[in-house]
């Protein structure tokens, strides 16, 4: 059988596929660039378990990433783990997930395409990118061979995981069906038959299950590129809706840009680096600017306006942008705004009579009413006394201001 070849890749454009935002490669970055190098066609697949509605840009550095590898011809796959997800992803979990059901997962994924279809290729051309979901494979083992599966790995590897150990020091229950979710992971690459798998720092062991499964079942490497997280320099905390600071894929163009815009200045150069295209020799320049001491606020800006441009275009990008600009410039935000960090789910209510916005639940009550309430960043009234706390810019009555990050 004659081997597939994709289009010639410069050594310059390798290196920086496997550089930009990338944490580990394994086996090596070294032989990964020699097949590179080598031409020949491969299946590169990034796997995804619709636990929620929304993506956000702490999702897209991965699924940017497949679609390089796309562009230069090899077979790129999003595989959407619809039975994976029933079960949860123990990753990084101090209590077990929550079961979903197969209704639950549905909903779930069924606006995922549209929200990637900006930064990711779907369309009707012959090397499209392609959506699976692996109940079609996993759904149909039989027990026989789900305890083959398990012969591949001891209970020793699987209780070495942080979370696991953490879970057995603090007596927290720790579940037999948890074990199994490295398996069903894992065993994805063999039904792909995949060259590379991509995915997040978190999901390392997983990933390297699925290498151990390929050597057994297909007796070839499976490479895997583990990608660091979308993390704030300064202060550490990660981009994602557990920490309350995440921006989601279909934010509209004016609240993208505001969310941007209300960012830590410690997310700029990741944000920049790993969830847009533009070329590193500008994010080096953007680096080297801020280590200078120059205004974040620009380079801010620029980001919001490239990310806003990606998923709503141009027009979209500078209207969002005279939108902004035109609510700072007729100061209706103070530049000595407090700002406060708070946590996924937190009430907007509770929050203000922490920070002293509001003196009780009556008065914030009586705001709404009032339509005093707004959050600026997306140009929202506050209507609902119940509304969680976003990240944004409130306004409250005429001259009280907080900014949520």
């Amino acid at each position: 059988m004659k081997e597939l070849k994709v289009n010639k890749t410069t050594e310059g454009e390798i290196d920086e596929l496997l550089t930009r935002g990338v944490s580990a490669i394994f086996p090596s970055k070294e032989e990964l660039k020699k097949l590179l190098m080598s031409g020949k066609k491969l299946t590169v697949y990034l796997g995804a378990d619709p636990n929620g509605k929304d993506l956000h840009l702490g999702h897209s550095k991965n699924f940017i990433l497949l679609e390089k590898f796309r562009k230069l011809g090899h077979t790129a796959i999003v595989l959407l783990g619809d039975f994976t997800a029933m079960l949860g992803d123990p990753t990084d979990k101090s209590t077990t997930r929550a079961l979903l059901t197969v209704k639950e997962v549905k909903a779930n994924m069924a606006t995922w395409k549209k929200q990637l279809s900006p930064i990711v290729n779907f369309g009707t051309f012959k090397n499209r990118s392609r959506i699976v979901k692996n109940s079609t494979w996993l759904s149909k083992l039989s027990f026989g061979d789900v305890v083959k599966l398990s012969s591949c790995f001891t209970v020793q590897q699987m209780i070495e995981r942080d979370m696991f150990q953490k879970r057995i020091e603090e007596k927290k229950p720790l579940f037999l069906h948890e074990f199994m979710y490295p398996l069903m992971q894992g065993y994805d690459s063999v039904a792909l038959n995949a060259d590379i798998e991509i995915g997040g720092n978190d999901q390392t062991f997983n990933m390297l299950a699925g290498r151990t499964l390929v050597k057994q079942y297909k007796n070839k490497e499976k490479f895997v590129i583990a990608n660091t997280l979308i993390v704030d320099e300064k202060t550490g905390r990660k981009m994602s809706k557990s920490e309350g600071n995440y921006i989601g894929l279909n934010e509209s163009p004016v609240n993208m840009f505001g969310k941007v815009m209300a960012t830590g200045d410690g997310l700029i150069l990741p944000l920049l680096q790993d969830c847009t295209t533009v070329a590193l020799s500008v994010v080096c320049e953007v680096k080297q600017a801020l280590e200078k001491g120059e205004n974040p606020k620009i380079y801010k800006e620029m980001l919001a306006y490239e990310l806003v441009k990606m998923y709503h275009g141009e027009r979209e990008a500078k209207k969002a942008k005279d939108f902004f600009n035109k609510t700072f410039s007729q100061n209706q935000i103070p530049s000595n705004i407090k700002e406060i960090t708070i946590t996924e789910g937190v009430l907007l209510v509770d929050v203000f009579l922490q920070e002293g916005i509001v003196t009780s639940k009556s008065e914030f009550a009586r705001l709404i009413k009032e339509h005093a309430v707004t959050n600026l960043t997306s140009d929202v009234k506050i209507t609902d006394i119940k509304q969680v706390a976003t990240i944004g810019v409130y306004k409250v009555g005429k001259h009280r201001f907080l900014k949520v990050i």
